[in-house]
């Protein structure tokens, strides 16, 4: 459980890296001066995390809107935790240090906070994990992890990896409490980090959860974002609207209840909206 406060708190990784608690996701976020004005918008209010993709296709956007923020809100790059992860088509040892080059390149950045694997692909993320040492052991990158790994791909990956996983960045809500995943990843002092964590929008009616909020004076979504710090997991909610970006940080003000946590976990019903990654076909 964390006890972040404020909006800069970080949970530090077993390597010694601090990480920002809350941060902004951009998955389906349209390159150019969209991803360029949430990138924008979320430094401006205090975001430090921002968390990206090849696949997502708005790299070069996002290194624009955080070379922009940078001048304009006089934030330095040390402050800032930035994100990318390396797409299937470029797991190996030699294609992951090139789709590594391509995502700097594209950020206009000279370093990477963290890079993830993207999604296990089975006979390829070996390799991939082996590029991702060298790139940390370089000072390339502050910290490595996976994304979208059950319990069995942590096993295997760690049978034959130099470094444990810092962070295993997976689909996390109210629907997929991701129970034996947590158990694993805190046994080994792996971060687990949520994408999706409003289940795409498809939790803000819940009568549960809308019961909660309105007990708190809170948004729905603020309700399950709190629910995720206090279990201990690292969220990165998306928007594009300024003034969601400013409601999604503002968790930091009010504590939900130990029955409260204990209803919301009693929602699981192991449901993804993403593909199950024991059977995904790209």
């Amino acid at each position: 459980m964390t006890t972040a406060q404020h909006l800069n708190d970080k949970v530090v990784l077993h390597n010694g890296v601090a990480m920002p608690w809350l941060g902004l996701g951009v998955f389906k976020v349209e390159d150019g001066s969209v991803v360029v004005n949430s990138v924008k918008d979320a430094i401006k209010n205090r975001y430090r995390s921002i968390d990206t993709a090849a696949i997502y296709d708005n790299e070069t956007g996002v290194g624009q809107g955080i070379s922009e923020a940078m001048t304009e809100y006089g934030v330095a790059r040390e402050d800032l935790f930035i994100t990318s992860k390396v797409w299937n088509a470029d797991l190996g040892y030699e294609s992951t240090l090139a789709a590594f080059e391509t995502s700097l390149n594209k950020l206009g950045l000279e370093y990477l906070d963290l890079y993830l694997i993207h999604w296990p692909v089975v006979g390829k993320y070996k390799d991939a994990w082996r590029a991702l040492e060298t790139l940390y052991k370089q000072g390339r990158v502050k910290a490595i992890g996976v994304s979208n790994f059950h319990v069995h791909h942590l096993q295997d990956l760690m049978k034959d990896a130099e470094l444990v996983p810092m962070v295993d960045q997976v689909e996390y809500h109210p629907l997929l409490a991701q129970n034996d995943l947590r158990a694993f990843t805190r046994e080994n002092n792996i971060q687990l980090e949520a994408w999706s964590p409003l289940m795409q929008g498809g939790l803000l009616d819940h009568p549960v959860l809308t019961e909660i909020a309105s007990r708190h004076g809170k948004s729905v979504a603020q309700v399950i974002l709190r629910w995720d710090l206090q279990n201990g997991v690292v969220t990165i909610p998306k928007s594009i609207k300024e003034a969601r970006i400013i409601e999604n940080g503002n968790v930091f003000d009010f504590e939900l209840s130990a029955d409260e946590i204990a209803q919301i976990d009693a929602l699981n019903e192991d449901k993804r909206v993403g593909p199950d990654p024991d059977n995904f076909d790209f």
